[in-house]
């Protein structure tokens, strides 16, 4: 994971919901690296998890007065990584210019805590706008999945999976072609055309519709959908970010967007969104390959794979390579 860790060193990449990160520091896993996040009332921090004393991990210890405590041996740093108090030290001997914490950019947008292991090539996150006026924005997940993170994002991108993995839901098996769509690159975002699928239960509510999706590819990890039905003004947009943990293992976040059914409680559209990915664990986590080939001529393709295709060739455009060449 080293050069993948360098190579996107500078994006931002979810790791915790804000709704989860509370009094206690909590720890995360980004590109093999260990992390620790924590909250002060000055935001959200980020540090390697470990303390330079003794080794320990930082997110063992507690937050208290706005400082990170470390377990062992009760080092305090503030939010800039600065070792602040040393319990052994007399209160007047000076503590070590060395006793630092390894600190990273830290940022709280659209319901997610986000970090950047480098320099973030932006103030914020890629999925970082506000939304547009009429639309409520609901965070879902994070899922833990045993599967390459380019994998679980081509499993986003594949549409024709959608009436067999998910019938009754987002599909029919009976209804399993695909219209001819192309993909479009503009201004370094992938798009691709209208796709037209007949689903029975689109969104958990139970009304079958003929949706329209689009999908788009933002960066190696950030993907959306927006999805509208044919004989309504009724828009849902759908965000999957996701966190590389290792070369096989990933952590998913989902930013939903709608602008209807505000009176519906979220966790309608939680619970179906959970039900949905359990049903994408199973394929996900028994592919084979575990990496995503990104050599095409691997495996073979069908023009309704457009968009899986597009995205392998970007991924190398990109320099991500933890794909099977």
């Amino acid at each position: 994971m080293l050069k993948e860790k360098n190579a996107l060193s500078n994006d931002w990449h979810p790791v915790i919901m804000s709704a989860d990160l509370a009094e206690r520091p909590v720890s995360a896993v980004v590109f093999g690296e260990k992390i620790v996040v924590f909250r002060t009332s000055g935001g959200v921090h980020a540090f390697k998890d470990l303390c330079i004393h003794r080794g320990v991990p930082l997110s063992l210890g507690k937050v208290e007065n706005d400082e990170l405590v470390c377990p062992y041996h009760g080092w305090r740093y503030d939010g800039c990584g600065a070792c602040v108090r040393i319990p052994a030290l007399p209160p007047e001997q000076k503590i070590p210019a060395k006793a630092k914490a390894i600190a990273y950019s830290c940022v709280e947008s659209r319901g997610i805590v986000w970090v950047c292991l480098g320099t973030p090539s932006g103030a914020h996150p890629l999925v970082g706008t506000e939304p547009e006026p009429g639309f409520k924005d609901l965070p879902i997940g994070p899922y833990d999945l045993q599967a390459a993170a380019p994998r679980s994002v081509e499993n986003f991108l594949d549409v024709s999976h959608l009436m067999f993995v998910h019938e009754g839901l987002l599909g029919d098996s009976q209804f399993p072609e695909i219209n001819d769509y192309h993909v479009h690159e503009i201004d370094g975002v992938l798009r691709s055309d209208e796709i037209v699928v007949y689903q029975p239960d689109p969104d958990g509510r139970g009304k079958g519709v003929n949706s329209i999706y689009v999908y788009e590819v933002f960066g190696p990890f950030c993907v959306a959908f927006t999805k509208r039905s044919d004989d309504s003004d009724e828009v849902m947009r759908l965000y999957m970010i996701v966190l590389p943990e290792s070369e096989k293992s990933s952590r998913a976040f989902m930013l939903q967007q709608r602008n209807y059914s505000f009176d519906v409680d979220d966790e309608v559209f939680i619970r179906f969104q959970d039900t949905l990915l359990e049903q994408d664990r199973v394929m996900l986590e028994n592919q084979k390959p575990e990496l995503l080939p990104l050599d095409l001529q691997a495996e073979l393709h069908l023009k309704s794979d457009r968009m899986s295709i597009a995205y392998r060739k970007k991924l190398k455009d990109w320099g991500v390579t933890f794909g099977t060449e």
